[in-house]
């Protein structure tokens, strides 16, 4: 047989064996597929046994985060953080106001979190869902719990004028971990946030308002969530996706302060969990807030020399 024949039969014989290798591959995924819909949390244990998850993090690894600020030019500041696919914006506007008849020398923070359905398939259109209120509040908390704006800062003239920032959370793609990337956004569009100046005209009693003279906002603390779920009532995981999140056995979600001071505790029901756990949880929370306060000073410091 001449050489270019025997060439000829050696290269077919090489290429059906990578097809053939491809058509296992394809097949062995098929499989791999069909057993995650069938079966999602034995699927999601198997992984969970040798201390990784499907989407090849470890148990104790976060997804990529990234944050933007000034985003919305309409708006007195903005923010928007990707937490893997999870990406929240948040908008705070800033309108006068009077203010409260019990705290005469006091501003308002008015948070609100929209999981409309162009973020997710599991939202309705209508008014706010249960998780939507829920993570509204959550958002409230944290604002009140760790004073990172101290309302007192916002009032412009005691019983006469004060300022309302109303912060707007809009999430544009849900796969979990909601509330660790709203915490992140508000923080960082707070950060963004700039008021002029305001002087009442003792004459006219009207506020006069100095656009060419703007001052960035007082930030007293830096508040950031860290997020878990638990598999099976033991297995505890950092940063949940959507996925995970409805396979767990319950969440927790530790908000800390730059002193490692525990700002906020939220666990909605589900698997109890040890002194021991809480304590690893309160540690891991303060490893992250370090990683996101680093990422978060980058971004403004590489703002700040545009």
């Amino acid at each position: 047989m001449p050489p270019s024949a025997l060439g000829w039969r050696h290269a077919w014989r090489r290429e059906g064996a990578v097809a053939e290798g491809r058509a296992g591959a394809a097949r062995a995924g098929k499989m791999a597929a069909g057993f995650k819909t069938v079966e999602p949390l034995e699927y999601y244990r198997r992984f969970l046994k040798e201390n990784c998850r499907p989407d090849g993090r470890e148990l104790g690894e976060f997804r990529t985060t990234t944050v933007n600020i000034g985003s919305i030019s309409t708006a007195d500041g903005s923010a928007l953080v990707k937490l893997g696919n999870t990406t929240v914006i948040c908008g705070v506007k800033a309108e006068f106001a009077a203010p409260p008849v019990d705290a005469p020398d006091r501003g308002y923070v008015v948070p609100n979190v929209d999981l409309p359905p162009l973020c997710s398939s599991r939202f309705r259109t209508g008014p706010p869902g249960e998780e939507a209120q829920v993570t509204s509040q959550f958002i409230a908390d944290v604002v009140d719990n760790s004073q990172i704006i101290k309302k007192e800062d916002l009032c412009i003239s005691p019983g006469k004028l004060a300022w309302v920032l109303y912060c707007d959370l809009i999430c544009l793609d849900y796969d979990g971990n909601i509330l660790d990337a709203c915490t992140f956004a508000l923080l960082a569009a707070l950060k963004n946030v700039q008021l002029p100046e305001v002087t009442i005209n003792e004459e006219t009693a009207l506020a006069e308002v100095n656009l060419k003279k703007k001052s960035y906002l007082n930030v007293r603390t830096n508040p950031v969530a860290t997020s878990f779920a638990v598999f099976d009532d033991t297995l505890m995981i950092v940063d949940p996706t959507g996925e995970e999140e409805h396979l767990s056995t319950g969440t927790l979600t530790v908000v800390t302060d730059e002193d490692g001071k525990l700002c906020c505790l939220h666990k909605p029901g589900g698997s109890g969990l040890t002194g021991a756990k809480l304590q690893d949880c309160m540690s891991r929370a303060v490893t992250r807030h370090k990683e996101v306060s680093k990422l978060l000073d980058e971004v403004i410091q590489s703002m700040k020399h545009k």
